[in-house]
């Protein structure tokens, strides 16, 4: 027989590749990178005990704790991670979406703003759930356990992991959630915690990024729904289940972002890989955005603000305003700027002008504010109704812009007598790093009303200290800070 050595070679290669850099990186960063930052370690703090504040509130709502618990009712985890505010003992990965979904909850933890958007405090789901096991494991068997300083290192990782990869790609745009970052950054330091090795923490960061990645649907109009406020905590729970598989001798797939045609950049980024303004440290935790007196999607906090300014000139004339103009940024636009019905809270706090409204309104804006008791209130349709929203493009740059990372929105009121209100502008909101000496206080102040409308006072005092004591803080074992935390 005859054969035609001009015919092509249709074999693909199976040679293997080497890891794809950008995970190890990330594999590096997490094992080797000492963080030398004192301001990383202080704001980490906060954003612990802020979290921990945010799940304590969470716990009044029947749409969140109705999802939380063992998967098997009444099953109890020896050695196993408690969850804030309830008397769960859990499974590392189920105690993971437990903790992640009531710090998530009521959109009121910490933000971090760039191309892409997103709260890194949602790793805290997967880091306490880690930890906490492990140090409880630890304790009983006589070793030393982990410390909560142990913790804010994670933390400060997962938020820089997160952070950078969210400055310069913008998975929205590509109609993908922020949450596969949440994913990843959680696999990552689960892996370290465990005691992985760089080549073990590459390995979870490819199956984290082969998954395959949440569509935005259920935060964008007409779609918005609750699943927004429990994908963090699927996400962060997910990170610690392929972190334990790792652990355990799974292997990793190294060419998972760049495999032609069928790696992440091919099958989810149009072919276009991942691009990197800075390299890991400590920068995100140091920037990190506090939300610190209201529960609303960031893009709108500087609009709220400037809304409570105008209520005292507004509260009288409600029936004399014409026009309502709010200039902001264009991801503001993009995400939160609705028109229409609103359909259930989850939809109410992703809403410029419905936060904006509550501001003119009431002068506050509170949780219950997104509730159906108060949206019922016709007023807010109305003021609705006179909003024109449009971007102000020195603002869109700057939010972007490196040196500044402004949140900006502007507030003006006309009325039909053809007056006007000033404008009100505010660029930087409270729990901006431009204004930490002002909003830190505030933040201590709103953890301490979260936490004493659930825990004792005794304990809220106890943890209230720890705000102001560093070292005992940073010393403490996991497993007892836990058991303060929980009920």
């Amino acid at each position: 027989m005859h054969h035609d050595n001009r015919l092509p070679n249709r074999a693909q290669s199976n040679s293997r590749p080497t890891m794809d850099h950008e995970m190890v990186e990330i594999a590096n960063y997490v094992k080797r990178y000492p963080i030398t930052s004192d301001e990383a370690y202080e704001t980490a703090r906060y954003s612990l005990l802020d979290a921990i504040g945010c799940a304590m509130l969470a716990t009044g709502f029947p749409a969140c704790t109705r999802l939380l618990g063992p998967v098997i009712p009444g099953t109890s985890v020896p050695h196993g991670a408690r969850v804030p505010g309830t008397d769960y003992t859990l499974d590392p990965v189920t105690a993971a979406f437990n903790i992640g979904c009531l710090i998530r909850w009521l959109d009121f933890n910490d933000t971090w703003l760039a191309a892409e958007w997103g709260h890194p405090s949602d790793n805290l789901g997967a880091i306490l759930a880690v930890a906490d096991n492990l140090s409880r494991t630890r304790s009983d068997q006589g070793v030393a356990p982990l410390t909560m300083r142990d913790v804010l290192t994670a933390m400060i990782k997962a938020y820089e992991i997160q952070g950078c990869l969210a400055l310069e790609n913008s998975f929205n745009q590509l109609g993908l959630d922020h949450v596969v970052l949440v994913k990843v950054a959680s696999a990552a330091v689960a892996t370290g915690l465990l005691g992985g090795s760089t080549d073990r923490i590459a390995d979870a960061v490819s199956q984290a990024w082969l998954d395959g990645q949440s569509l935005r649907t259920y935060r964008q109009a007409p779609n918005t729904g609750t699943r927004k406020s429990w994908a963090a905590g699927d996400a962060t729970s997910r990170g610690v289940l392929l972190a334990l598989m790792t652990m355990r001798g799974e292997a990793g797939y190294p060419s998972a972002l760049s495999a032609p045609h069928w790696g992440f950049y091919a099958a989810s980024c149009k072919g276009r890989p991942l691009r990197f303004q800075r390299p890991y440290g400590s920068y995100v935790m140091e920037n990190i955005l506090f939300k610190v007196s209201y529960p609303a999607e960031f893009h709108a906090q500087t609009a709220v603000e400037a809304a409570i300014v105008l209520h005292p000139q507004v509260k009288d004339r409600l029936g004399e305003i014409e026009r309502i103009v709010i200039r902001t940024h264009a991801a503001a636009i993009r995400i939160i700027s609705k028109s229409g019905p609103l359909h259930n809270p989850a939809d109410r706090d992703h809403c410029l002008q419905y936060i904006t409204a509550i501001g003119l309104l009431f002068g506050r804006l509170v949780a219950t504010d997104y509730e159906d008791a108060v949206a019922a209130d016709p007023r807010i349709d109305l003021l609705r109704l006179k909003m024109q929203v449009v971007e102000d493009e020195r603002y869109s740059h700057d939010y972007l812009a490196p040196e500044r990372r402004s949140i900006a929105n502007a507030v003006q009121l006309f009325f039909s007598d053809g007056t006007h209100s000033e404008p009100i502008t505010v660029e930087y909101p409270l729990g901006h790093r431009r204004r930490r000496a002002e909003g830190l206080p505030l933040v201590l102040q709103k953890l301490e009303t979260n936490l004493s409308g659930h825990l004792s006072r005794e304990r809220t005092e106890t943890i209230m200290a720890l705000c102001h004591d560093r070292h005992r803080f940073e010393t403490m074992p996991v497993h007892e800070f836990m058991a303060i935390v929980a009920d």
